[in-house]
């Protein structure tokens, strides 16, 4: 049995190789590429994230990615969108006027003005269900932010976690084979590295693809 194929998307938009490193303290090595074919192949996708999503769509724009990593969401391969790799999955940002994908219906705004902003550290995630990516992670743990814009889903069926800050904002998605949190699991210690194994074990190897 071949061990499953962990892409993560590099499309200079930062914490690569954090999210690499999260992968290697499991027990698993993680391609990290910029290269469409690599994508198509790969058994699960990992989009992280930091930054702008106008920059971040005309990078993925520029390296051929925004397919690619529309089919494999689409054919089902097991997918994690970390921050700015949430926030990219919506119809369109108030931070620039270029489409994100538009994986899910929404919108991603910008965080209140009474608050301050980027919205940085610990914070809670309640959670409105289960989900095999949170097994055994209680509602209202803690997980590391770092952002000033917020996913807004048209649809409350795919919030699965929300956090306070200014206003209750989405702060996990999930839909079919896909999961994405506005917070980084990778600087969440031994919670955050719980979703990452977690991921793996139950939509990656449990998926046929270990």
């Amino acid at each position: 049995m071949t061990e499953a194929t962990i892409t993560i998307v590099d499309y200079g938009a930062g914490n690569l190789r954090s999210v690499a490193k999260a992968m290697e303290k499991l027990g698993r090595s993680a391609l990290i590429t910029d290269d469409p074919e690599e994508i198509l192949k790969a058994s699960a996708v990992i989009l992280p994230g930091q930054g702008a999503s106008e920059s971040a769509m005309r990078a993925l724009h520029q390296r051929d990615l925004v397919e690619p990593i529309k089919d494999v969401i689409e054919k089902g391969v097991p997918f994690f969108g970390v921050c700015l790799g949430l926030q990219l999955l919506l119809d369109s940002s108030e931070e620039g006027p270029s489409p994100c994908l538009g994986v899910a219906r929404g919108q991603v705004r910008l965080l209140p003005p009474e608050v301050k902003r980027p919205h940085m550290g610990w914070n809670q995630v309640t959670l409105h269900g289960t989900h095999p990516v949170f097994e055994g992670v209680e509602s209202g743990s803690y997980f590391y932010f770092v952002h000033s814009y917020y996913a807004a889903p048209d649809y409350q069926s795919l919030v699965l976690g929300t956090t306070e800050y200014g206003v209750q904002f989405c702060s996990v998605i999930a839909m079919n084979n896909l999961v994405a949190t506005q917070f980084h699991p990778e600087k969440s210690g031994a919670l955050g590295l719980r979703l990452y194994e977690n991921f793996l074990k139950s939509m990656v190897d449990g998926n046929g693809g270990g």
